[in-house]
């Protein structure tokens, strides 16, 4: 039977309606406030949420939301502030030897831009000469630090791609033609079966570092104003 719009719903329907209503209020409450910046490359598809192989509750199948803020609370620290210049660069086109954000960036011209401009120090050009550069440190998977260089087999060589770690397991760099610098996730099936090892690079102080990512802050500012549109997200794919 039809009720009239003035009649009030029965207790146990209206029970149910405040429960249900209680219940959105309690999701929307629990759900975590994600940085700005993250929030950011998830659009933009500059960060590809991980793809996690043990079971959910043991690995995020998404990046903590406070990552890119964990970054910048240690900018005292050189490493990251080698890697918060990095990223100044994000959305910068692939350019098939390119060294210049106006000009865009291979994987080696990428990392030789940024350890020049935060470091001061000039690593050799191609990838498989940085991995061999002198004076560089070996360094273990499990001792990895945001700031180093990592490196992979994506061409059936070793060494023939190298990117900048930044912490959880994450990487930056500039992946190949029709691409552009972004995050990946080492997790992801690709990049663990290639992964060739990592480099580390002595570091000056945290003042020069901060002049090289001021610096390195201008120049990605400057390369966004006349960089073409973001490409669309491509496989993970890469080289040199």
């Amino acid at each position: 039977m039809k009720r009239s719009s003035g009649q009030r719903l029965p207790g146990r329907v209206r029970i149910c309606v405040l429960l249900g209503a209680l219940a959105l209020v309690s999701a929307a409450q629990a759900a975590p406030e994600q940085d700005a910046v993250t929030r950011l490359l998830h659009e933009k598809g500059l960060l590809n949420a991980p793809v996690a192989s043990p079971p959910a509750e043991t690995q995020p199948t998404t990046p903590p939301p406070s990552f890119v803020q964990q970054v910048r609370t240690k900018a005292s620290n050189v490493a990251s502030d080698l890697v918060l210049s990095a990223m100044n660069f994000l959305g910068v086109p692939y350019k098939r030897g390119g060294q210049s954000a106006e000009a865009g960036f291979d994987c080696s011209g990428f990392t030789r831009h940024i350890f020049e401009m935060s470091l001061g120090l000039v690593l050799p050009r191609r990838s498989e000469e940085q991995a061999r550069a002198g004076g560089l440190l070996q360094i273990k998977r499990d001792e990895l630090k945001p700031g180093d260089l990592v490196f992979f087999n994506t061409m059936r060589r070793a060494f023939s791609h190298v990117g900048i770690y930044v912490g959880d397991n994450k990487f930056i760099h500039s992946p190949r033609s029709g691409g552009e610098v972004r995050i990946e996730d080492m997790r992801v099936a690709y990049w663990t079966k290639r992964y060739n090892g990592a480099r580390r690079a002595p570091q000056p102080s945290n003042a020069q570092a901060t002049d090289g990512m001021q610096a390195a802050t201008q120049a990605a500012e400057t390369a966004n104003t006349t960089a073409p549109a973001a490409a669309p997200a491509i496989a993970p794919r890469a080289a040199d």
